[in-house]
């Protein structure tokens, strides 16, 4: 993915989040409704009720998924750190598919079964605070670490008396017992072509060679099969949109003007925190990064208490906001399937079992976060920000005339949203026939 196109493309997709979030407001104002299925009642009958339930329901299991996700992965990484054990034994607590089953039990379902949104407030502010360290971390480890990154000795967690890509401006500062690792992806035939670059530290006893190629250069244009999920994610991360209603009408002496402040403030934040990660996430690692940004700092350390410290304060955050996004989908489906019931207490808790059950069995069985976040950015997310609120907001708001400059970026705003759902998914479905799951 191009750097700067990236850079762009995210401050792009923030925008148009915004410009949604305007729409959607606007349109419950003059809809009467703060309910997201009952505007596409009103707007398109049944049919537009059926694409909210099953919008909002799509991406906010694909966000619970990706949140899973992270527990899967990262949980595992903190009980090695804390027990010091360079490898995985193969006991059962250090299974993800385990962990992630016991949090999902033991801790998001009893949150989910709270009757109010609003008691999650105070976790999700937490939440907020873990994702700040967490990015400050990101930007403090970009000094910390060199590059290229030396291998990594598994088996004994040390750095060995191998041949480095490494300047030796940057390992003056090192040695064996300063409890950092460093790696990078290495080969025989990658080092016999670079014998004659050798040089010797003696007072280490550790090899390095002369930096001669552009690793640590950052590609500022770089397209391949992970280029058709750069918009897709983009969009999956600034849906706020199901959440929106719901926190609007739970306001107290709540008006449009107070909520698209509330909007603008919460995606500029997301804005930056997402813009520092990737940026200086990328700036550490370059072509080695991979598709979970903390998994691939294991490539560097193997026991730091810093990153020991983020790991805990990003599972925290993911934790606490799978209850935050499992709400509105038990409101979608008690809207479509149980309209005017009372509340039962029963139906709540068997909608967040079933949901959770749902979610642990796609991470379990999904290769990768990215196949998620592609495909649910494509079609779910695309619909959430782009189609939905342009088309409510044509269909129901009625004082506005068509050729109105309102009426006529509400169509361009539809019709964009057709354009990227239609390229995104055919390049995504292209590189799933391409480069199978397995691969």
């Amino acid at each position: 993915m191009c750097f700067v196109i990236f850079r762009i493309l995210l401050l792009a997709v923030a925008i148009l989040s915004l410009y949604s979030v305007h729409l959607l407001l606007k349109t419950a104002k003059e809809g009467g409704s703060l309910i997201y299925e009952t505007l596409g009642e009103k707007a398109f009958g049944w049919p537009g009720k059926v694409a909210a339930f099953v919008s909002i329901t799509m991406q906010n299991i694909g966000a619970m998924s990706s949140y899973l996700f992270i527990v899967k992965y990262e949980l595992p990484e903190v009980i090695k750190t804390f027990l010091k054990l360079e490898e995985n034994s193969g006991e059962w607590y250090l299974n993800g598919n385990y962990l992630v089953i016991f949090v999902s039990i033991g801790v998001i379902l009893p949150l989910s079964l709270l009757k109010n949104l609003g008691y999650l407030g105070y976790t999700s502010g937490f939440s907020l605070s873990c994702m700040v360290f967490f990015v400050s971390v990101v930007i403090y480890k970009k000094t910390q670490i060199p590059c290229p990154l030396p291998m990594l000795d598994h088996h004994s967690g040390n750095v060995t008396n191998s041949t480095y890509h490494l300047p030796p401006v940057m390992m003056h500062n090192y040695t064996p017992s300063s409890g950092v690792n460093f790696m990078m992806d290495y080969t025989e035939e990658g080092t016999s072509l670079n014998h004659e670059h050798k040089d010797n530290n003696h007072r280490t006893g550790v090899e390095f060679e002369a930096h001669t190629d552009d690793k640590c250069q950052p590609k500022y244009f770089i397209f391949n099969s992970k280029t058709a999920y750069a918009i897709p994610i983009l969009a999956f991360a600034f849906v706020c949109h199901p959440e929106v209603l719901p926190i609007y009408s739970e306001l107290k002496s709540r008006s449009r003007r107070k909520m698209q402040n509330v909007s603008n403030l919460s995606i500029a934040a997301m804005l930056a925190m997402y813009f520092f990660a990737a940026l200086f996430g990328y700036l550490t690692f370059y072509g080695e990064v991979q598709d979970e940004l903390l998994h691939t700092y294991t490539k560097v350390y193997r026991f730091d208490t810093l990153l020991l410290c983020v790991r805990l304060a990003v599972l925290v955050a993911v934790t606490l906001t799978v209850p935050i996004v499992l709400f509105p989908i038990r409101s979608s489906i008690t809207t479509l399937l149980f309209p005017g019931r009372a509340f039962s207490l029963l139906r709540h808790f068997l909608i967040a079992f079933i949901l959770l059950a749902l979610n642990n069995t796609m991470v379990i069985f999904v290769p990768t976060i990215k196949d998620i976040f592609g495909f649910i950015g494509a079609s779910a997310a695309t619909m959430l920000i782009f189609i939905l609120p342009a088309a409510f907001y044509l269909r129901i708001v009625k004082k506005e005339p068509f050729r109105s400059p309102q009426k006529i970026g509400a169509l361009v705003f539809l019709l964009v949203g057709f354009l990227f759902m239609i390229g995104s998914m055919s390049l995504i479905i292209s590189d799933w026939i391409h480069n199978p799951l397995s691969s």
